[in-house]
C-alpha cells in the first residue's frame, strides 16, 4: 500500500490477522480477548468517571470506581471481549451487570471460557426484551462484531432501540452494533456510541459514513498481534506525507515546468466558479493557469483574474456552446491538465461542448459542477477517454451518474464511489466530511475535519487543485488523493485565521493552500 495511507482492516483482513496470530505465532485467543476486553474496561472506567490508582512496575492499572457499568454481551467473540471487561470492572469497584442474549452453551469457546472466569451474580440471561429502563450507568455495546453485515435481528434490534433510548453513555467495543466495518455502512438500527474502542488497527468502517458518525472518537488498542500479521489493504486514511510526492521548485525551474492547466467554464451568473478553480490552480503550483471563458463575459473574467489568461469564445454569447468545442481543443492543446465543467451551466448546446471536449481531450481532465451532470447515466464515452480523468462529484451529483437515490448514494457511499470509478474508468472524488478517493481498486478517505468546506465554492477549488496537482505531474489517484488532504488542511488552516469555521469562504480557503502544502517535518 502507498507509504502516505495510514492503512486499515476491512472484516475479513482483521480476520486473517487474528488467524495468522493463533496458528502461525502461536499466541492463544484467549489472550488476545483478555487484551481487548483489558482495553475496553479501561476505556469504560474512564467514561464512567473512575479514580486514577497506582500502576504497578511493568503494567498497566484500571481506575476504581463505585458507578454502573451495563455489558450487553453477543454470543460471539465481541461478547466475549465484554465479558472480560466485565470482569476487570467488577474488579476494580464498579457496580456491572451483564446482559446475555443466550445461555452459557449458547456463547463461543473463548467467551464460555470468560463467562467462566466472571464473579458470581453479575450476569443474568435476557428474558423477552431488553428496555430503556433497565440499564444504568456507562452502556458496553458488546453485541455485534466486525463481522456483521445486513440488518440486526430480535432481540439484537431491540436492544439497539433500547441503549439508544436510554440516553446513557455508549461504548461500543470494535463497531457499534449494526455498523458494517467493512464499507461503513450502518443500518438504520444502528448504536450511537459515544466512543468506540477497537482493536489493533482501524477499519474502513471506522472512516467512512455514515458509521463514522455513530463511532464517536474511536480508540485503538493493542492486543498483541505480533509483527509479520497479514498487513491491511483494504484502504487507507490520506496522511501528510502525501505531499511529499508535489515535486518542488527549483533554480532551473519555470513556469513551462510546473505546467499550464487550462478551466474551461463560465455562464452568466456563474463566472466566479471559473475564477475560484484557477486561481485553487495556480496556487497549488501550477506554472499557468489559462481560462476558456464565453466571448461575452470576458471582459468579466479579465478584470477577475489578474494572474490567469483569459480566451474568449463566441461573440456576446454568455454561455460556452457546440460549435466552439473545435476551437476550445485547439486552446486547451498543450495543456498539462484541464478542468472542466466549474460554472458552464446546463443548456443542451453546452452539454453538448462538454462532451465533446471530454471525449477528444489529450490531457488529463478534472470534470466537475455541471459536467457531470450532462453524461446521465452514459459514462462509456469517459471509459474511452485518451487519458487519465477525475470526476469530483457530491451525493447527488453521484446518484445521478449511477441511476440512483440521492439517499441510497449517502447510505452506501464506498460501492457508490467504487461502481462510478469502474464506470467511467476514472478516478472518483466523492466529496463529504468523509471525501472518498478511489479508482475502483485502491481507496484513500479524507480524515481531517471538514466544516469549514461546507460553503458555496469549495468544491471549484478543489478541482483547480487537483489540476494543479495534474499538471505538476503526479499520477492520477495521488494527485486527487493529495488535492484531498491540502483541501482539507486548508479548510482547517483558514478557520484559524477567521477564527470561526462558520465564517470561511471559498477565498479564505485559497490562501491558505501553500501552507497547507508543507510536507511534514523529517
Amino acid at each position: 500500500m502507498e507509504g502516505w495511507l495510514d492503512p486499515v482492516y476491512d472484516a475479513a483482513g482483521m480476520a486473517a490477522a487474528d488467524r495468522w496470530t493463533i496458528e502461525q505465532a502461536g499466541v492463544p485467543s484467549l489472550d488476545l480477548m483478555e487484551a481487548a476486553g483489558r482495553g475496553l474496561a479501561r476505556a469504560a472506567a474512564e467514561l464512567a468517571g473512575g479514580r486514577d490508582r497506582a500502576t504497578p512496575a511493568g503494567g498497566d492499572s484500571l481506575r476504581v470506581g463505585s458507578g454502573s457499568v451495563t455489558v450487553v454481551c453477543g454470543k460471539g467473540n465481541n461478547g466475549g471481549d465484554g465479558l472480560v471487561a466485565a470482569r476487570h470492572l467488577t474488579e476494580s469497584g464498579f457496580d456491572v451487570e451483564v446482559i446475555l442474549f443466550g445461555d452459557r452453551d449458547d456463547l463461543s469457546p473463548d467467551s464460555q471460557a470468560n463467562f467462566d472466569r466472571l464473579p458470581e451474580g453479575i450476569a443474568r440471561v435476557l428474558e423477552g426484551q431488553l428496555s430503556a429502563s433497565s440499564l444504568k450507568g456507562v452502556v458496553i455495546d458488546a453485541m455485534l462484531g466486525t463481522g456483521f453485515e445486513g440488518e440486526p435481528r430480535d432481540p439484537v434490534e431491540t436492544a439497539i432501540g433500547a441503549i439508544n433510548e436510554s440516553g446513557l453513555p455508549v461504548i461500543a467495543c470494535d463497531v457499534p452494533s449494526g455498523v458494517n466495518a467493512s464499507t461503513g455502512e450502518a443500518s438504520e438500527k444502528a448504536v450511537r456510541a459515544d466512543r468506540t474502542v477497537t482493536f489493533h488497527q482501524r477499519k474502513l468502517g471506522h472512516l467512512i459514513a455514515p458509521a463514522k458518525h455513530l463511532c464517536g472518537p474511536v480508540e485503538v488498542i493493542p492486543i498483541g498481534i505480533p509483527d509479520g500479521a497479514p498487513a491491511p489493504t483494504a484502504g487507507g486514511a490520506i496522511r501528510a506525507g502525501v505531499l511529499d510526492l508535489l515535486p518542488r521548485r527549483g533554480a532551473d525551474s519555470n513556469k513551462f515546468t510546473s505546467g499550464r492547466v487550462s478551466i474551461v467554464g463560465g455562464s452568466r451568473g456563474l463566472t466566479g466558479a471559473v475564477c475560484l478553480a484557477a486561481e485553487g490552480a495556480i496556487r497549488a503550483g501550477a506554472g499557468y493557469a489559462t481560462a476558456a471563458v464565453p466571448g461575452g463575459l470576458e471582459d468579466i473574467f479579465e478584470a477577475k483574474l489578474t494572474e490567469v489568461m483569459t480566451s474568449g469564445f463566441g461573440s456576446g454569447t454568455d454561455r460556452l456552446m457546440q460549435e466552439q468545442a473545435g476551437e476550445i481543443l485547439e486552446h486547451i492543446d498543450g495543456a498539462a491538465a484541464v478542468v472542466l465543467g466549474s460554472g458552464v451551466g446546463r443548456e443542451v448546446s453546452t452539454a453538448a461542448l462538454v462532451k465533446a471536449v471530454a471525449a477528444d481531450c489529450g490531457a488529463p481532465l478534472v470534470l466537475d459542477a455541471d459536467a457531470l451532470s450532462t453524461f446521465g447515466t452514459d459514462l462509456s464515452s469517459l471509459a474511452k477517454r485518451p487519458a487519465a480523468t477525475v470526476l469530483t462529484p457530491h451525493a447527488g451529483e453521484t446518484a445521478r451518474l449511477l441511476g440512483l437515490d440521492s439517499a441510497e448514494v449517502s447510505a452506501h457511499r464506498l460501492r457508490s464511489a467504487r461502481d462510478l470509478a469502474t464506470k467511467a474508468g476514472a478516478v472518483v472524488v466523492l466529496k463529504g466530511d468523509d471525501t472518498i478517493v478511489t479508482d475502483g481498486q485502491r481507496i484513500a478517505v479524507n480524515t481531517l475535519p471538514a466544516p469549514a468546506l461546507a460553503t458555496a465554492g469549495t468544491g471549484d477549488v478543489l478541482a483547480g487543485i487537483t489540476g494543479g496537482f495534474l499538471a505538476r505531474g503526479l499520477g492520477v489517484f495521488e494527485a486527487a488523493s493529495a488535492a484531498v488532504f491540502t483541501h482539507a488542511a486548508a479548510g482547517e488552516i483558514a478557520t484559524l485565521e477567521i477564527g470561526n469555521r462558520d465564517g470561511v469562504i471559498a477565498g479564505d480557503v485559497i490562501r491558505a493552500i501553500p501552507r497547507a502544502m508543507i510536507p511534514p517535518a523529517g
